[in-house]
């Protein structure tokens, strides 16, 4: 069951959507596939731990497991493709899956900067351009990124990171003026630091020094993120395009 259940009192607002997280096995990911699951949808989750995206899934009331790498771009038109064939349409794709790293800019190497572009920013347009076309087709669809409060503001030690996610929000922008004739929105979701397995493993310095930068002292939950991403999936997200919207502690406040 559900770690995230929806409220009785009113009707799940996803009900009837088709939802591609990916990421979705672990953190972030996982936390807005069950949060979907709860508000009624299908939920594909697709992950490269098949496995463990397959043991999330079979907790979910109505969820299938994807072995995905999001960097693989045939690999995605192959899953979307799928996707739309086996359900008919897709309605919302939630961009998660991504990595962390760190390292000064005079010590990182091309194949850890090829890496990071590969995962968290190739694969977050290999997705886009994939359900677009889905979306275009029945002209309709939500499209939803995960960025970063670092995409913005910068940070010491993760340049590359940085990067990366500040190309995902121009992105967002950009594919959210030219899909909306479509009926398509696109928005972001840009976290500042969010307690799972990906913020555990920055070392202490790092954590130490942005704990302190955050006005309300403390890291985030996925639980705080994953309503953002229900809203922008929702009925009442509709109006909601090309928003970069920061749930950051006061770490970030534009």
């Amino acid at each position: 069951m559900s770690s995230i259940s929806a409220t009785a009192s009113r009707p799940s607002v996803l009900s009837g959507r088709v939802c591609l997280v990916t990421g979705a096995a672990t953190g972030i990911g996982r936390g807005i596939a069950e949060a979907y699951a709860a508000e009624g949808a299908t939920v594909i989750l697709a992950d490269i731990d098949a496995d463990r995206a397959t043991e999330v899934a079979a907790t979910l009331p109505d969820a299938v497991a994807l072995g995905l790498d999001v960097g693989d771009s045939a690999a995605v038109e192959a899953a979307v493709a799928h996707i739309a064939a086996t359900f008919g349409r897709l309605d919302v794709l939630v961009n998660n899956a991504g990595i962390d790293d760190t390292g000064a800019v005079t010590d990182i190497d091309d194949a850890q900067w090829d890496r990071m572009v590969r995962v968290n920013l190739s694969g977050v347009f290999y997705c886009t351009r994939a359900a677009a076309r889905v979306m275009k087709a029945q002209r309709s669809g939500r499209i939803i990124s995960i960025g970063s409060n670092l995409g913005i503001i910068g940070s010491i030690g993760m340049p590359h990171y940085c990067a990366v996610k500040a190309g995902v929000h121009g992105f967002m922008r950009a594919i959210a003026r030219e899909l909306a004739p479509f009926g398509i929105t696109a928005n972001t979701i840009a976290p500042g630091p969010i307690r799972t397995e990906l913020l555990d493993s920055l070392p202490a310095d790092i954590l130490e020094r942005k704990l302190a930068d955050i006005p309300l002292g403390r890291f985030g939950t996925v639980a705080e993120i994953a309503p953002t991403a229900v809203l922008l999936a929702s009925e009442g997200g509709a109006y909601y395009t090309g928003a970069v919207m920061n749930a950051t502690g006061g770490d970030v406040m534009v």
